[in-house]
């Protein structure tokens, strides 16, 4: 629990006029003094911690873009489908190079689903019940950008059956993913049509710009691995989700322990 004897130390520690309450758990310093003391101070805490510009309004926030594994939802749906083959950790292992970066996206994903050839449609079914776990802060996420009229775009290295069904939960607007090949109720082992993939992901993200006439400071892009890179590269404002090292690097902040509602917090207003 973050204290009030802890908030008075940031404050004096930045020299911050006031203290605006954001939530239970979010603040904002006004005028505080940029000091490097802040980064070691929050990571001590177990604190995320961000500089906002001032002229950086929410109200100007107009479409926000995500990624679904670990950064939506808490899983990689593709290793829950090779559990439900019993070969997790066959998938895993290949998911987890992809995500580092250590081998081509395109790549892994054709020989992870060649691993999950035979399961059955209705496995997919299973994990959207019992195991598609929304990520703390994703509905109110959501919830708010509605509510002020923000666009959200859902991009996924990962499958149409999943984004559909997430789609229509969350009422979000568009969504781009691979499909899957399946055959008398059953997964054949390949992707039809191209991969999304890195590329793919940053070109759905500028067509819907274009179509919307939006400028990159009215888009907030978020992610956490390395296929979510070339897209968070289009938004004015990016968050690596609990991300990767080479994630992070690439994003303009990084949300380590907050949920995902915190990236609004990122936005004055």
């Amino acid at each position: 629990m973050f204290s009030g004897d802890a908030l008075s130390e940031i404050v004096a520690l930045t020299g911050a006029s006031h203290v605006v309450t954001l939530g239970p758990s979010a603040w904002r310093l006004a005028r505080a003094a940029e000091q490097p003391q802040v980064q070691p101070w929050c990571a001590q805490r177990g604190l995320d911690w961000a500089w906002v510009p001032d002229e950086r309004r929410l109200g100007e926030l107009r479409l926000v873009a995500m990624d679904m594994d670990s950064t939506l939802v808490t899983i990689e749906s593709i290793d829950e489908m090779g559990g439900m083959l019993g070969i997790r950790d066959r998938v895993a292992a290949v998911t987890a190079q992809a995500m580092r970066g250590e081998i081509d996206y395109a790549e892994s994903l054709r020989r992870r689903v060649a691993l999950l050839a035979g399961l059955e449609e209705a496995a997919l079914e299973r994990i959207c019940e019992q195991r598609m776990h929304l990520s703390p802060g994703a509905e109110a996420l959501l919830d708010r950008c509605r509510e002020r009229g923000i666009r959200t775009l859902l991009v996924s290295g990962g499958f149409e059956f999943f984004t559909a069904w997430l789609k229509q939960r969350l009422q979000i607007d568009e969504v781009l993913s691979n499909v899957l090949e399946i055959d008398r109720g059953r997964l054949t082992g390949r992707v039809l049509g191209a991969i999304v993939d890195g590329r793919a992901k940053a070109a759905k993200l500028r067509e819907v710009m274009d179509r919307l006439g939006l400028a990159r400071a009215q888009v907030l892009a978020i992610g956490d691995g390395a296929n979510d890179v070339p897209m968070m590269s289009e938004a004015g404002v990016s968050v690596a989700y609990r991300a990767k090292p080479a994630v992070r690097e690439h994003a303009t902040h990084a949300l380590d322990y907050s949920g995902l509602d915190g990236a609004l917090h990122l936005f004055i207003g």
